[in-house]
């Protein structure tokens, strides 16, 4: 009998662009707690993901920020934790941010992002 296995990739409704994005996350539950600097993996218009340096639990809500070259300030957005995984031989954590709400503008400026490295690298 032949085993299947479903991978992320496979279930993912977004295509994911890699990219080295500046990027801070702050727990939304953690009031008055500075945010913390990471640097996105990739992205895709359903979310992000990044290196932590502390776990993080499933689910768990946060306020993500990140610089891209396509816009002048910041996009800003709530996010949830989708997945986590710890990163071999380090003290690392790489995690999976699914994006639940942000604001239309900063949402064409992720799409538009993702597009313009398409269209440079559009194998990927």
């Amino acid at each position: 009998m032949m085993e299947t296995t479903t991978h992320i990739e496979d279930k993912r409704r977004f295509k994911r662009v890699d990219a080295d994005l500046a990027l801070q996350y702050k727990n939304l539950r953690k009031v008055g707690e500075p945010p913390t600097g990471s640097v996105a993996r990739n992205i895709s218009e359903g979310g992000v993901c990044f290196k932590s340096s502390e776990f993080i639990s499933l689910a768990c809500r946060m306020v993500v920020e990140i610089s891209i070259p396509t816009s002048i300030r910041p996009i800003k957005a709530i996010t949830k934790v989708a997945w986590i995984r710890r990163l071999p031989n380090s003290e690392q954590y790489e995690l999976g941010n699914q994006f639940l709400d942000m604001t239309k503008e900063d949402k064409l400026h992720i799409n538009n992002f993702i597009k313009q490295l398409h269209d440079i690298n559009p194998a990927s």
